[in-house]
């Protein structure tokens, strides 16, 4: 993904104080990013295999945390090639900074404020969407968003989203921020578009009939938990029955 120089970046000296983790998430086109604290990209371990998936790995962790280079190194053709690296190694950084206490804070509070858009579903009512990948490799598939309500996918509605790696944000983030707080999901009625011809609905069975509306369904928690309890409880009494079966047995043979 070429880096967007444009109206975002105003002002060389001002520029160049900024720290390079806030200036890449200050770019156009990168409003889905958090920024990742320092202190968690200095731990090796959080880095752990990285190395072997971006090049210019060295030069690459030294640019995000604005450090001068140990030595003089001739291996690098060209800076935008480690600049590209920077990207990518700060991409698959924050895919597992997101996951953590901080980085699922940061990003709920950016979900709160509206950041990441809202949900093309007519039905969803605008809720609002996390950026989430299919994929937690890099090179895949581009940025996918996730709605809470309708639990679907879709491409961003912006063109500017459109070549930001999926990786970045990784399979896990999106559930687990909704499964940390669950006060973030939202409630809202479960309607579904019912296909009508002059006003009559159109059958299943049809051609052009809805197929698989069960998909969206979703089931009221109080029930769900209810039919759990139901089915514990059945196979408690199951349980008990066949240990009264058994003394009976026993008591039989003793006899």
């Amino acid at each position: 993904m070429d880096l967007d120089l444009g109206s975002d970046v105003s002002g060389g000296s001002e520029t160049e104080a900024m720290p390079w983790i806030a200036w890449f998430c200050s770019l156009g086109g990168h409003q889905y990013f958090t920024e990742v604290a320092e202190e968690f990209i200095e731990d090796e371990f959080n880095l752990t295999g990285l190395n072997s998936i971006v090049p210019f790995y060295k030069e690459a962790l030294e640019m995000i945390l604005d450090l001068e280079p140990e030595e003089e190194t001739t291996k690098v053709p060209d800076v935008s090639i480690v600049e590209a690296s920077a990207e990518q190694l700060y991409g698959l950084i924050h895919q597992r900074f997101i996951v953590t206490r901080q980085g699922l804070q940061q990003m709920a509070d950016k979900y709160t404020a509206g950041h990441f858009g809202t949900c093309p579903r007519n039905f969803c009512q605008s809720t609002n969407v996390v950026p989430c990948g299919r994929y937690d490799l890099p090179g895949v598939e581009t940025v996918k968003v996730y709605c809470p309500n309708c639990q679907d996918i879709y491409s961003p509605m912006s063109s500017r989203y459109h070549n930001i790696d999926g990786a970045y944000f990784g399979t896990t983030f999106a559930h687990m921020l909704f499964h940390i707080y669950p006060e973030l999901v939202p409630k809202i009625p479960n309607k579904l578009y019912t296909p009508t011809i002059y006003g009559f609905k159109i059958s299943e069975y049809s051609r052009c009939g809805p197929r698989m509306r069960w998909l969206r369904l979703k089931v009221d928690p109080g029930t769900l938990e209810a039919s759990g309890r139901l089915i514990y409880d059945q196979q408690d009494s199951d349980d008990e029955q066949e240990d009264d079966d058994d003394d009976e047995e026993d008591e039989e043979e003793q006899t």
